[in-house]
């Protein structure tokens, strides 16, 4: 009886592991490189929605502390549907290039969507 309840414990949380799914975005660890703006710098973002419950996405760069550092990006809120991809550009200013450490996307969680979550994912890519 012992082990049939470790086996049906560890059928859940395999069975519930496999159901958990995110975002993806590449690479995982980006460069930073000259743009054709003097003193600017950019690096080429891609994502992709696996989430069927969310549709949007903020994008956020961060120093090693986690304190926000001003960039510049064509969507910093991402909409983007379920199975979408997206390819974005992240620009940051010369002066912030040092202190530039995470670029992050954050799922947006609707409030009036019909299936509600309260799973937020995070996915976070370290400068080079």
């Amino acid at each position: 009886m012992k082990y049939f309840m470790y086996g049906v414990g560890l059928a859940i949380i395999i069975s519930w592991a496999v159901q958990a799914t995110a975002h993806e975005m590449t690479p995982t660890y980006p460069k930073l490189r000259p743009s054709h703006l003097d003193n600017v710098y950019v690096t080429t973002m891609e994502m992709f929605n696996k989430r069927q419950d969310v549709e949007y996405y903020d994008i956020g760069v961060f120093d090693e502390n986690w304190k926000p550092i001003p960039f510049v990006t064509k969507y910093e809120v991402i909409n983007l549907k379920y199975l979408g991809h997206v390819t974005f550009d992240i620009y940051i200013n010369k002066s912030d290039v040092s202190r530039a450490e995470y670029v992050c996307s954050t799922s947006k969680l609707r409030k009036d969507a019909k299936i509600r979550t309260a799973i937020s994912s995070k996915i976070c890519s370290r400068f080079k």
